[in-house]
């Protein structure tokens, strides 16, 4: 069988190519929320320190690597991503049974509960982006609208309180009393905090936004959602509806897990490479350590590192 090696850099993260294996895996088709909670809960670690707020990508070539990915993967298996938005991307393309998305901020994990609260209550792109921003939906938008057109079509609205105080709490609503999730701490403050800096930032908000920023080059979330893999193509999860319905399909059925780790931690990574490994599944690509790698040793088809990429 031959084996395939990308390197890719992405924030210093490796991913690697390993045969794909052809076994049926056992992963659920979806998750109770008793189940997903549970996994939240037990495969996270404690949070940690980071100097920067990243509620956006600061990765302006993240599509680059896409067209390449699609062709050498095949559905099925699981994911492992970091951060927030570019995951909903990646996910849609490769298209997982399972997601596991690890941030070593608590308040990422909080940012993405907040985002999939979001997607169940929203039924298209257009709902999505006006409650993500508490924008004002404008008149005449279509579900054939790519995301320049839909984005564009808000740049007039101006953010709207009322709107933001009843998206916040539809969407504390959704995660409270609808899913039963219990929080802790200040996580219910984090998710106002979080969804607040949406609507101060509004479409053009960046890596900048509320944060200090190692780079002020970095892109925005317009500029993330129209961009394309430099071969004219765009695979944001924004530019097609059907590419919202299958994030929003697998948020609903709670197969996107949030999960606070630190890459060299002692917990996180061995609790998904048994979850895997007792499910006979394969993690299809993922943003994981050298430390990681090991320990997912034969469950793995794709592992990035490195500068550029290419094929060995």
């Amino acid at each position: 069988m031959r084996k395939l090696l990308l390197v890719v850099i992405i924030s210093g993260i490796f991913w690697f190519a390993l045969s794909q294996s052809k076994a049926a895996d056992t992963l659920p088709a979806q998750y109770s929320d008793g189940e997903f909670w549970r996994m939240v809960n037990e495969f996270s670690e404690p949070g940690g320190a980071f100097p920067y707020e990243n509620f956006v990508s600061n990765e302006i070539s993240y599509q680059d690597i896409l067209p390449e990915l699609k062709r050498v993967t095949r559905p099925g298996g699981a994911y492992l991503g970091v951060a927030a938005e570019q995951n909903f991307t990646y996910i849609d393309v490769i298209q997982p049974k399972v997601a596991f998305i690890l941030d070593i901020r608590r308040q990422n994990m909080i940012e993405l509960l907040m985002y999939k609260a979001l997607f169940e209550i929203c039924p298209d792109r257009a709902d999505f982006v006006s409650k993500l921003f508490s924008r004002r939906r404008p008149a005449g938008l279509t579900a054939a609208m790519d995301a320049e057109a839909l984005f564009k079509a808000y740049d007039a609205q101006r953010n709207d309180a009322q709107l933001y105080a009843e998206t916040l709490a539809a969407i504390k609503d959704r995660l409270i009393k609808f899913h039963e999730f219990t929080f802790v701490g200040d996580d219910v403050q984090k998710i106002e905090y979080v969804f607040n800096a949406f609507f101060r930032g509004g479409p053009r908000m960046d890596y900048a936004t509320a944060s200090s920023s190692p780079n002020q080059q970095v892109p925005s979330y317009y500029n993330l959602m129209v961009m394309n893999d430099g071969r004219g193509k765009n695979w944001a999860y924004l530019n097609a509806e059907d590419s919202y319905k299958h994030i929003r399909e697998m948020q609903q059925k709670n197969l996107i897990v949030p999960l606070v780790a630190d890459f060299g931690g002692p917990k996180t990574i061995k609790a998904i490479s048994k979850y895997l490994k007792d499910h006979g599944a394969t993690l299809r690509i993922g943003s994981i350590n050298e430390g990681a790698r090991d320990e997912m040793k034969g469950r793995v088809s794709f592992v990035m590192w490195g500068i550029g990429w290419k094929r060995v």
